[in-house]
């Protein structure tokens, strides 16, 4: 099923905003429509029709974002590279 990759990217949309309000829709052409539900409106389109990877793209930027994890090692690494003089 080609929906697979756009069910899941809405799936991981839901889990970054801590609820259960976007979904999708399915044109007859095979594209998709990101939605989203609200007590005023159950069906809001936040996008128009897109293709499969542009839809996964824009879900994947839509949204709150996860931030990134960063170790102690990165940290200690990026430190390292500002105190490096670019003149040397």
């Amino acid at each position: 099923m080609r929906s697979t990759r756009a069910t899941a990217a809405i799936d991981r949309l839901n889990v970054r905003a801590g609820s259960r309000q976007y979904s999708m829709a399915r044109t007859s052409d095979e594209r998709f429509i990101l939605l989203q539900r609200t007590p005023e409106n159950p069906a809001e389109k936040l996008c128009e029709a897109l293709d499969l990877d542009s839809f996964v793209q824009f879900v994947n930027a839509y949204g709150p974002q996860k931030p990134k994890r960063v170790s102690k090692l990165d940290v200690a690494f990026e430190k390292q590279l500002k105190k490096k003089d670019p003149a040397q």
